[in-house]
Protein backbone atom coordinates (compact mmCIF):
# COMPACT_ATOMS: atom_id res chain seq x y z
CA UNK A 1 0.00 0.00 0.00
CA UNK A 2 1.06 3.44 -0.70
CA UNK A 3 3.03 5.56 2.31
CA UNK A 4 0.39 8.73 3.49
CA UNK A 5 2.91 10.88 2.33
CA UNK A 6 2.76 9.55 -1.41
CA UNK A 7 -0.99 9.76 -0.83
CA UNK A 8 -0.87 13.47 0.05
CA UNK A 9 1.00 14.33 -2.73
CA UNK A 10 -0.93 12.06 -5.00
CA UNK A 11 -4.59 13.61 -3.48
CA UNK A 12 -2.96 17.89 -4.43
CA UNK A 13 -1.56 16.03 -7.85
CA UNK A 14 -3.87 17.03 -10.12
CA UNK A 15 -4.14 20.72 -7.91
CA UNK A 16 -0.25 21.06 -8.73
CA UNK A 17 -0.60 20.47 -12.42
CA UNK A 18 -3.87 22.19 -13.69
CA UNK A 19 -4.17 24.83 -10.63
CA UNK A 20 -7.58 23.80 -9.22
CA UNK A 21 -9.68 22.15 -12.00
CA UNK A 22 -12.56 20.43 -10.06
CA UNK A 23 -12.80 16.58 -10.25
CA UNK A 24 -15.86 14.87 -11.52
CA UNK A 25 -16.69 13.08 -8.72
CA UNK A 26 -15.23 12.48 -5.36
CA UNK A 27 -16.68 9.96 -2.73
CA UNK A 28 -16.49 10.13 1.17
CA UNK A 29 -16.18 6.83 2.77
CA UNK A 30 -14.38 3.59 1.34
CA UNK A 31 -16.80 0.77 2.88
CA UNK A 32 -18.90 -1.22 0.62
CA UNK A 33 -20.50 1.81 -0.82
CA UNK A 34 -18.15 3.50 -1.36
CA UNK A 35 -16.22 0.05 -3.22
CA UNK A 36 -19.07 -0.32 -5.54
CA UNK A 37 -19.51 3.09 -6.84
CA UNK A 38 -15.70 3.35 -7.62
CA UNK A 39 -15.72 0.02 -9.75
CA UNK A 40 -18.86 1.29 -11.71
CA UNK A 41 -17.39 4.83 -11.93
CA UNK A 42 -14.32 2.93 -13.81
CA UNK A 43 -15.79 1.47 -16.40
CA UNK A 44 -17.56 -1.29 -15.17
CA UNK A 45 -20.64 -1.56 -17.15
CA UNK A 46 -23.16 -4.77 -16.50
CA UNK A 47 -25.04 -6.17 -19.52
CA UNK A 48 -28.24 -8.39 -19.12
CA UNK A 49 -26.57 -11.88 -20.13
CA UNK A 50 -28.27 -13.09 -23.36
CA UNK A 51 -28.45 -17.09 -22.59
CA UNK A 52 -29.67 -16.13 -18.84
CA UNK A 53 -33.29 -17.00 -17.40
CA UNK A 54 -34.43 -14.64 -14.71
CA UNK A 55 -37.20 -16.37 -12.21
CA UNK A 56 -39.36 -13.08 -12.55
CA UNK A 57 -41.31 -13.43 -15.66
CA UNK A 58 -41.81 -9.78 -16.04
CA UNK A 59 -38.27 -8.88 -15.40
CA UNK A 60 -36.87 -11.04 -17.41
CA UNK A 61 -39.02 -9.31 -20.29
CA UNK A 62 -38.20 -6.16 -19.47
CA UNK A 63 -34.46 -7.36 -19.53
CA UNK A 64 -34.53 -8.85 -23.07
CA UNK A 65 -36.22 -6.00 -24.60
CA UNK A 66 -32.63 -3.95 -24.70
CA UNK A 67 -30.02 -6.22 -24.23
CA UNK A 68 -27.55 -4.01 -26.02
CA UNK A 69 -27.96 -1.46 -23.72
CA UNK A 70 -25.95 -1.43 -20.41
CA UNK A 71 -28.26 -1.61 -17.10
CA UNK A 72 -26.48 1.97 -16.11
CA UNK A 73 -28.25 3.35 -19.04
CA UNK A 74 -31.68 2.21 -18.55
CA UNK A 75 -34.69 3.42 -16.82
CA UNK A 76 -34.03 1.73 -13.47
CA UNK A 77 -37.73 3.26 -12.47
CA UNK A 78 -39.01 1.13 -15.43
CA UNK A 79 -36.99 -2.05 -14.71
CA UNK A 80 -37.90 -1.53 -11.09
CA UNK A 81 -41.12 -1.11 -10.75
CA UNK A 82 -43.20 -4.34 -9.33
CA UNK A 83 -40.58 -5.77 -7.44
CA UNK A 84 -40.64 -6.40 -3.90
CA UNK A 85 -38.06 -7.81 -0.87
CA UNK A 86 -36.53 -6.71 2.25
CA UNK A 87 -35.53 -3.21 0.87
CA UNK A 88 -38.09 -0.49 0.72
CA UNK A 89 -35.44 1.14 -2.29
CA UNK A 90 -36.84 -0.23 -5.73
CA UNK A 91 -33.07 0.08 -7.25
CA UNK A 92 -31.72 -1.67 -4.64
CA UNK A 93 -34.63 -4.26 -5.09
CA UNK A 94 -33.76 -4.31 -8.90
CA UNK A 95 -29.51 -4.47 -8.66
CA UNK A 96 -29.98 -7.29 -5.61
CA UNK A 97 -32.36 -9.62 -7.75
CA UNK A 98 -29.70 -9.03 -11.07
CA UNK A 99 -26.55 -10.02 -8.97
CA UNK A 100 -28.47 -12.74 -6.72
CA UNK A 101 -31.87 -13.87 -8.85
CA UNK A 102 -33.58 -16.00 -6.13
CA UNK A 103 -31.07 -16.30 -3.15
CA UNK A 104 -34.26 -14.73 -0.74
CA UNK A 105 -35.94 -18.28 -1.37
CA UNK A 106 -32.67 -20.20 -1.39
CA UNK A 107 -31.99 -20.54 -4.85
CA UNK A 108 -28.58 -20.34 -6.10
CA UNK A 109 -29.30 -19.45 -9.21
CA UNK A 110 -26.28 -17.52 -11.33
CA UNK A 111 -26.42 -13.45 -11.57
CA UNK A 112 -28.43 -12.45 -14.53
CA UNK A 113 -25.10 -9.84 -15.74
CA UNK A 114 -22.23 -9.83 -17.78
CA UNK A 115 -19.88 -7.08 -16.73
CA UNK A 116 -17.53 -5.32 -19.77
CA UNK A 117 -14.83 -3.10 -18.84
CA UNK A 118 -15.27 0.07 -20.79
CA UNK A 119 -12.80 2.56 -20.46
CA UNK A 120 -14.03 5.15 -22.39
CA UNK A 121 -17.19 5.15 -19.96
CA UNK A 122 -14.58 6.17 -17.10
CA UNK A 123 -15.28 9.09 -14.80
CA UNK A 124 -12.19 10.31 -12.77
CA UNK A 125 -13.10 10.21 -8.98
CA UNK A 126 -11.36 10.00 -5.98
CA UNK A 127 -12.56 7.83 -2.53
CA UNK A 128 -11.47 9.61 0.57
CA UNK A 129 -11.54 7.30 4.06
CA UNK A 130 -10.20 7.16 7.43
CA UNK A 131 -9.38 3.25 7.13
CA UNK A 132 -7.96 1.02 4.88
CA UNK A 133 -10.87 0.67 1.90
CA UNK A 134 -13.54 -1.68 3.66
CA UNK A 135 -14.07 1.05 6.25
CA UNK A 136 -15.68 0.27 9.13
CA UNK A 137 -15.37 -3.70 8.77
CA UNK A 138 -11.75 -2.78 10.01
CA UNK A 139 -12.90 -1.30 13.27
CA UNK A 140 -15.19 -4.41 13.71
CA UNK A 141 -13.31 -6.78 16.57
CA UNK A 142 -12.71 -9.58 13.73
CA UNK A 143 -13.92 -12.57 14.86
CA UNK A 144 -17.19 -11.47 14.74
CA UNK A 145 -19.92 -13.50 12.63
CA UNK A 146 -22.34 -11.19 10.18
CA UNK A 147 -25.92 -10.98 10.62
CA UNK A 148 -26.15 -11.37 6.71
CA UNK A 149 -25.08 -14.25 4.89
CA UNK A 150 -21.60 -14.41 3.52
CA UNK A 151 -22.76 -14.51 -0.17
CA UNK A 152 -24.85 -11.06 0.42
CA UNK A 153 -21.40 -9.62 1.95
CA UNK A 154 -20.31 -9.70 -1.88
CA UNK A 155 -19.41 -7.23 -4.49
CA UNK A 156 -20.23 -7.35 -8.31
CA UNK A 157 -18.15 -9.49 -10.24
CA UNK A 158 -16.43 -11.34 -7.47
CA UNK A 159 -18.35 -13.50 -5.56
CA UNK A 160 -17.17 -13.92 -1.73
CA UNK A 161 -17.60 -17.84 -1.45
CA UNK A 162 -15.40 -18.13 -4.98
CA UNK A 163 -12.85 -15.39 -3.05
CA UNK A 164 -13.13 -17.73 0.65
CA UNK A 165 -12.32 -20.96 -1.41
CA UNK A 166 -8.93 -19.26 -2.36
CA UNK A 167 -8.47 -19.26 1.06
CA UNK A 168 -9.55 -22.83 1.57
CA UNK A 169 -11.78 -21.78 4.27
CA UNK A 170 -15.58 -22.19 4.37
CA UNK A 171 -18.53 -20.38 5.42
CA UNK A 172 -19.57 -20.61 9.10
CA UNK A 173 -23.34 -21.90 9.27
CA UNK A 174 -23.58 -19.70 5.52
CA UNK A 175 -22.19 -16.49 7.71
CA UNK A 176 -18.34 -14.91 7.71
CA UNK A 177 -16.42 -12.83 9.76
CA UNK A 178 -15.76 -9.54 9.90
CA UNK A 179 -11.79 -10.07 9.57
CA UNK A 180 -12.68 -12.19 6.21
CA UNK A 181 -15.22 -9.00 5.08
CA UNK A 182 -12.72 -6.54 5.70
CA UNK A 183 -9.38 -8.36 3.93
CA UNK A 184 -12.27 -9.53 0.93
CA UNK A 185 -13.04 -5.78 0.75
CA UNK A 186 -9.44 -4.24 0.31
CA UNK A 187 -8.56 -7.78 -2.09
CA UNK A 188 -11.90 -6.25 -3.93
CA UNK A 189 -10.37 -2.80 -4.43
CA UNK A 190 -6.75 -4.19 -5.76
CA UNK A 191 -8.35 -7.31 -7.78
CA UNK A 192 -10.40 -4.70 -10.20
CA UNK A 193 -7.78 -1.91 -10.58
CA UNK A 194 -9.29 0.50 -8.57
CA UNK A 195 -6.71 1.31 -5.56
CA UNK A 196 -5.63 4.56 -7.71
CA UNK A 197 -8.95 6.12 -7.11
CA UNK A 198 -8.37 5.58 -3.03
CA UNK A 199 -6.75 7.56 -0.40
CA UNK A 200 -6.73 5.82 3.00
CA UNK A 201 -5.73 7.60 6.14
CA UNK A 202 -7.71 10.87 5.12
CA UNK A 203 -10.36 12.73 7.17
CA UNK A 204 -12.61 14.89 5.85
CA UNK A 205 -13.24 18.20 7.90
CA UNK A 206 -15.64 20.32 6.10
CA UNK A 207 -17.75 20.37 2.45
CA UNK A 208 -19.30 23.08 1.22
CA UNK A 209 -20.76 24.49 -1.99
CA UNK A 210 -19.00 28.06 -3.27
CA UNK A 211 -19.51 29.73 -6.45
CA UNK A 212 -17.06 31.06 -9.28
CA UNK A 213 -17.44 34.78 -7.99
CA UNK A 214 -16.05 33.76 -4.59
CA UNK A 215 -13.13 31.66 -5.87
CA UNK A 216 -9.85 33.23 -6.73
CA UNK A 217 -9.09 34.71 -9.89
CA UNK A 218 -6.76 32.25 -10.80
CA UNK A 219 -8.82 29.46 -9.60
CA UNK A 220 -11.56 30.79 -11.42
CA UNK A 221 -9.69 30.73 -14.69
CA UNK A 222 -8.59 26.98 -14.22
CA UNK A 223 -12.10 26.01 -13.55
CA UNK A 224 -13.54 27.67 -16.47
CA UNK A 225 -10.53 26.61 -18.42
CA UNK A 226 -10.85 22.68 -17.30
CA UNK A 227 -11.61 19.82 -19.63
CA UNK A 228 -14.90 19.12 -17.15
CA UNK A 229 -17.21 16.77 -18.24
CA UNK A 230 -19.92 18.86 -17.03
CA UNK A 231 -20.23 21.91 -18.99
CA UNK A 232 -20.55 25.11 -16.46
CA UNK A 233 -21.89 28.03 -17.95
CA UNK A 234 -19.61 30.86 -16.28
CA UNK A 235 -22.78 32.83 -14.77
CA UNK A 236 -23.79 30.98 -11.48
CA UNK A 237 -21.09 28.72 -11.73
CA UNK A 238 -21.12 26.28 -8.42
CA UNK A 239 -18.33 23.54 -7.48
CA UNK A 240 -17.86 21.83 -3.83
CA UNK A 241 -14.76 22.96 -1.90
CA UNK A 242 -13.55 19.65 0.00
CA UNK A 243 -11.24 19.79 3.07
CA UNK A 244 -9.67 18.26 5.06
CA UNK A 245 -6.05 16.10 6.12
CA UNK A 246 -4.20 12.81 5.61
CA UNK A 247 -2.56 11.50 8.30
CA UNK A 248 0.90 10.50 7.55
CA UNK A 249 3.21 7.61 9.27
CA UNK A 250 5.01 10.44 11.56
CA UNK A 251 1.32 11.40 13.16
CA UNK A 252 1.49 15.08 11.35
CA UNK A 253 -1.70 16.20 9.68
CA UNK A 254 -0.89 17.53 6.54
CA UNK A 255 -4.21 19.44 5.02
CA UNK A 256 -5.73 19.29 1.21
CA UNK A 257 -8.57 20.87 -0.37
CA UNK A 258 -10.27 19.85 -3.55
CA UNK A 259 -12.39 21.03 -5.64
CA UNK A 260 -15.18 18.79 -7.15
CA UNK A 261 -18.51 18.95 -9.29
CA UNK A 262 -20.19 16.33 -7.50
CA UNK A 263 -19.95 14.66 -3.96
CA UNK A 264 -21.15 11.04 -2.72
CA UNK A 265 -21.37 10.87 1.25
CA UNK A 266 -20.95 7.40 1.89
CA UNK A 267 -19.89 7.40 5.49
CA UNK A 268 -22.07 5.10 7.02
CA UNK A 269 -22.46 5.52 10.52
CA UNK A 270 -20.52 3.20 12.86
CA UNK A 271 -18.74 6.34 13.77
CA UNK A 272 -20.77 7.61 17.12
CA UNK A 273 -22.24 5.73 19.42
CA UNK A 274 -25.80 6.21 20.59
CA UNK A 275 -25.51 8.20 24.12
CA UNK A 276 -28.64 7.93 26.52
CA UNK A 277 -27.92 11.08 28.26
CA UNK A 278 -28.69 9.85 31.76
CA UNK A 279 -26.53 11.28 35.15
CA UNK A 280 -23.28 9.76 35.14
CA UNK A 281 -22.91 8.41 31.51
CA UNK A 282 -19.74 10.34 31.71
CA UNK A 283 -18.02 8.15 34.29
CA UNK A 284 -15.00 6.16 33.30
CA UNK A 285 -16.86 2.46 33.81
CA UNK A 286 -19.29 3.37 31.15
CA UNK A 287 -18.33 2.73 27.49
CA UNK A 288 -20.07 2.43 24.49
CA UNK A 289 -18.03 0.26 22.46
CA UNK A 290 -18.35 -3.84 22.59
CA UNK A 291 -14.07 -3.68 22.40
CA UNK A 292 -14.26 -1.83 25.91
CA UNK A 293 -15.50 -5.03 27.10
CA UNK A 294 -12.96 -7.42 25.03
CA UNK A 295 -10.11 -5.35 26.29
CA UNK A 296 -11.36 -5.90 30.00
CA UNK A 297 -10.94 -9.53 29.59
CA UNK A 298 -7.55 -9.42 27.68
CA UNK A 299 -6.05 -7.48 30.68
CA UNK A 300 -7.97 -9.62 33.86
CA UNK A 301 -9.72 -6.37 34.94
CA UNK A 302 -12.84 -8.26 35.25
CA UNK A 303 -13.67 -12.02 35.20
CA UNK A 304 -16.12 -14.92 36.40
CA UNK A 305 -16.17 -13.33 40.20
CA UNK A 306 -16.76 -9.72 39.04
CA UNK A 307 -19.97 -7.61 39.44
CA UNK A 308 -21.83 -8.41 36.69
CA UNK A 309 -21.47 -6.21 33.80
CA UNK A 310 -24.30 -3.98 32.58
CA UNK A 311 -25.39 -4.17 28.72
CA UNK A 312 -28.57 -1.49 28.16
CA UNK A 313 -29.66 -2.64 24.42
CA UNK A 314 -32.01 -4.97 22.39
CA UNK A 315 -30.38 -4.75 18.93
CA UNK A 316 -27.59 -7.38 18.07
CA UNK A 317 -24.27 -5.51 19.49
CA UNK A 318 -25.92 -6.10 22.20
CA UNK A 319 -26.63 -9.23 21.62
CA UNK A 320 -22.92 -9.63 20.88
CA UNK A 321 -21.89 -8.26 24.01
CA UNK A 322 -23.84 -11.20 25.74
CA UNK A 323 -22.95 -14.02 23.69
CA UNK A 324 -18.95 -12.83 24.69
CA UNK A 325 -19.53 -12.13 28.67
CA UNK A 326 -21.45 -15.70 28.59
CA UNK A 327 -18.50 -17.66 26.79
CA UNK A 328 -16.13 -16.23 29.29
CA UNK A 329 -18.62 -16.52 32.27
CA UNK A 330 -19.21 -13.19 33.66
CA UNK A 331 -22.33 -12.57 34.94
CA UNK A 332 -24.52 -9.90 33.06
CA UNK A 333 -27.32 -7.75 33.77
CA UNK A 334 -29.41 -6.97 30.47
CA UNK A 335 -31.49 -3.84 30.21
CA UNK A 336 -34.04 -2.47 27.50
CA UNK A 337 -37.41 -0.73 26.78
CA UNK A 338 -39.09 -3.04 25.09
CA UNK A 339 -40.73 -6.52 25.47
CA UNK A 340 -39.47 -9.12 24.72
CA UNK A 341 -42.19 -10.11 22.07
CA UNK A 342 -42.36 -6.74 20.52
CA UNK A 343 -42.74 -7.47 16.94
CA UNK A 344 -39.91 -4.49 16.35
CA UNK A 345 -37.43 -6.50 18.12
CA UNK A 346 -34.72 -7.61 15.90
CA UNK A 347 -34.83 -11.07 17.47
CA UNK A 348 -38.55 -11.87 16.41
CA UNK A 349 -37.33 -11.22 12.63
CA UNK A 350 -34.08 -13.26 12.34
CA UNK A 351 -34.94 -17.01 10.99
CA UNK A 352 -34.21 -19.42 13.95
CA UNK A 353 -32.39 -22.10 12.11
CA UNK A 354 -29.81 -19.78 10.82
CA UNK A 355 -29.16 -17.45 13.51
CA UNK A 356 -29.26 -20.22 16.69
CA UNK A 357 -27.07 -18.40 18.69
CA UNK A 358 -28.69 -14.97 18.60
CA UNK A 359 -32.50 -17.16 19.04
CA UNK A 360 -30.54 -18.23 22.26
CA UNK A 361 -29.92 -14.56 23.73
CA UNK A 362 -33.97 -14.10 22.85
CA UNK A 363 -34.58 -17.34 25.20
CA UNK A 364 -32.43 -15.63 27.91
CA UNK A 365 -34.14 -12.42 27.51
CA UNK A 366 -37.64 -13.99 27.68
CA UNK A 367 -36.91 -17.08 30.73
CA UNK A 368 -34.21 -15.13 32.87
CA UNK A 369 -36.22 -12.00 34.12
CA UNK A 370 -35.22 -10.33 37.54
CA UNK A 371 -38.88 -11.11 38.42
CA UNK A 372 -38.35 -15.38 37.95
CA UNK A 373 -34.78 -17.05 38.14
CA UNK A 374 -34.55 -19.37 34.78
CA UNK A 375 -32.48 -21.85 33.77
CA UNK A 376 -29.47 -19.55 32.63
CA UNK A 377 -26.47 -18.49 35.01
CA UNK A 378 -24.98 -15.19 35.56
CA UNK A 379 -27.79 -13.30 33.58
CA UNK A 380 -30.23 -11.47 34.76
CA UNK A 381 -32.66 -9.68 32.14
CA UNK A 382 -34.42 -6.67 32.75
CA UNK A 383 -37.33 -6.25 30.25
CA UNK A 384 -39.71 -2.60 29.77
CA UNK A 385 -36.78 -1.15 32.00
CA UNK A 386 -34.98 2.27 31.13
CA UNK A 387 -31.75 3.67 33.30
CA UNK A 388 -32.07 6.61 35.60
CA UNK A 389 -28.61 7.10 35.87
CA UNK A 390 -24.88 5.98 36.52
CA UNK A 391 -23.56 6.29 40.48
CA UNK A 392 -19.78 7.08 40.95
CA UNK A 393 -20.07 3.99 43.68
CA UNK A 394 -20.71 2.16 40.48
CA UNK A 395 -24.65 1.58 41.39
CA UNK A 396 -26.98 2.10 38.69
CA UNK A 397 -30.95 3.24 39.53
CA UNK A 398 -33.11 1.64 36.58
CA UNK A 399 -37.10 2.56 36.41
CA UNK A 400 -39.59 -0.28 35.27
CA UNK A 401 -42.78 0.57 32.90
CA UNK A 402 -44.74 0.97 36.39
CA UNK A 403 -42.15 3.33 37.72
CA UNK A 404 -40.92 1.19 40.20
CA UNK A 405 -37.12 1.63 40.73
CA UNK A 406 -34.14 -0.94 41.40
CA UNK A 407 -30.30 -0.24 42.05
CA UNK A 408 -27.53 -2.77 40.87
CA UNK A 409 -23.83 -2.50 41.66
CA UNK A 410 -21.75 -3.26 38.45
CA UNK A 411 -18.30 -3.82 37.11
CA UNK A 412 -18.80 -1.60 33.99
CA UNK A 413 -21.79 -0.84 32.03
CA UNK A 414 -21.72 -1.23 28.04
CA UNK A 415 -24.39 1.15 26.42
CA UNK A 416 -25.58 -0.05 23.10
CA UNK A 417 -28.06 1.34 21.42
CA UNK A 418 -26.67 1.83 18.05
CA UNK A 419 -24.86 4.51 16.65
CA UNK A 420 -25.36 7.88 14.57
CA UNK A 421 -23.68 8.82 11.59
CA UNK A 422 -20.80 11.79 11.90
CA UNK A 423 -21.75 14.42 9.19
CA UNK A 424 -20.43 17.19 11.24
CA UNK A 425 -18.04 18.00 7.95
CA UNK A 426 -21.02 19.52 6.83
CA UNK A 427 -23.06 22.54 7.26
CA UNK A 428 -25.45 22.33 9.87
CA UNK A 429 -23.82 18.72 10.43
CA UNK A 430 -26.44 17.79 7.29
CA UNK A 431 -29.63 18.30 9.35
CA UNK A 432 -30.83 20.19 6.16
CA UNK A 433 -30.71 17.39 3.95
CA UNK A 434 -32.72 14.77 5.76
CA UNK A 435 -36.26 13.50 5.77
CA UNK A 436 -36.98 15.55 8.68
CA UNK A 437 -34.93 18.88 8.80
CA UNK A 438 -35.56 19.44 12.51
CA UNK A 439 -33.82 16.50 13.73
CA UNK A 440 -30.34 15.03 13.03
CA UNK A 441 -29.82 12.28 10.22
CA UNK A 442 -30.94 8.86 11.55
CA UNK A 443 -30.19 5.91 9.83
CA UNK A 444 -33.29 3.99 10.22
CA UNK A 445 -35.56 6.98 11.73
CA UNK A 446 -34.37 10.09 9.62
CA UNK A 447 -32.76 9.31 6.56
CA UNK A 448 -31.07 11.87 3.92
CA UNK A 449 -34.17 12.70 1.94
CA UNK A 450 -32.75 11.56 -1.75
CA UNK A 451 -34.19 11.19 -5.26
CA UNK A 452 -35.20 7.24 -5.06
CA UNK A 453 -33.90 6.85 -8.09
CA UNK A 454 -30.78 8.71 -8.53
CA UNK A 455 -30.00 8.78 -5.08
CA UNK A 456 -29.34 12.67 -5.36
CA UNK A 457 -29.65 14.79 -2.39
CA UNK A 458 -33.46 16.31 -2.82
CA UNK A 459 -32.49 19.86 -1.64
CA UNK A 460 -28.96 19.89 -2.49
CA UNK A 461 -28.12 19.04 -6.05
CA UNK A 462 -24.57 17.33 -6.85
CA UNK A 463 -24.56 15.92 -3.49
CA UNK A 464 -25.79 12.44 -3.58
CA UNK A 465 -26.22 10.17 -0.47
CA UNK A 466 -25.48 6.13 -0.25
CA UNK A 467 -25.74 3.22 1.81
CA UNK A 468 -26.94 3.76 5.72
CA UNK A 469 -27.59 7.36 5.29
CA UNK A 470 -29.88 7.33 2.58
CA UNK A 471 -31.65 4.32 4.75
CA UNK A 472 -30.01 1.10 3.27
CA UNK A 473 -28.26 -0.75 6.08
CA UNK A 474 -27.45 -3.87 4.74
CA UNK A 475 -24.24 -4.55 2.46
CA UNK A 476 -26.68 -6.37 -0.16
CA UNK A 477 -28.41 -3.33 -0.87
CA UNK A 478 -26.40 -0.33 -0.72
CA UNK A 479 -25.17 -1.50 -3.99
CA UNK A 480 -28.70 -0.55 -5.49
CA UNK A 481 -27.52 2.61 -4.38
CA UNK A 482 -24.78 2.79 -6.17
CA UNK A 483 -26.01 1.80 -9.18
CA UNK A 484 -28.39 4.62 -9.21
CA UNK A 485 -25.90 7.06 -8.41
CA UNK A 486 -23.33 5.71 -11.16
CA UNK A 487 -26.58 6.03 -13.72
CA UNK A 488 -27.08 9.53 -12.59
CA UNK A 489 -23.37 10.82 -12.47
CA UNK A 490 -22.45 9.22 -16.25
CA UNK A 491 -26.12 10.68 -17.75
CA UNK A 492 -24.52 14.18 -16.46
CA UNK A 493 -21.05 13.61 -18.05
CA UNK A 494 -23.60 11.98 -21.04
CA UNK A 495 -20.66 9.53 -21.86
CA UNK A 496 -22.19 6.52 -24.47
CA UNK A 497 -25.45 7.10 -23.81
CA UNK A 498 -27.84 4.69 -26.24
Amino acid sequence: MLSNRKMYSILNRHQKKTGFKPLPVVIIGNGPSGICLSYLLSGYTPYFKRESLHPHPILQKKLEEAPHVSILDQDLEYLSEGLEGRSHSPVSLLFDTLLRPDTDFGGTAESVLTWWHETDRAIPHLVLGRNPPGGAWHSIEGSMVTLSRGEWMGLPDLQFKDWLRQKKRGLRNNRATAEDIAQYYQHYVMKKGLQKNFRSGTVVTSVRKVSAESISNHVQEDLQKSDSLWNFTEEGMEVFQVDGFVKTVQGDKEPFSIYAENVVLATGTYDSPTWLGVKGENLSYVHHQLSALEEAVKNNSIGITSDPVLIVGAGLTAADAILFAHHCNIPVIHVFRRRVSDPGLIFNQLPKMMYPEYHKVHQMMKEQSAACAGPYECYVSLPEHHVLSFGKDKKCIFQDKNGYQKAYKVSMALVLTGSNPNLSFLPNNGIDLAMDSDQPVNPKRNPIDVDPFTYECTQEKGLYALGPLAGDNFVRFVQGGALAAASSLLKKANKNPP
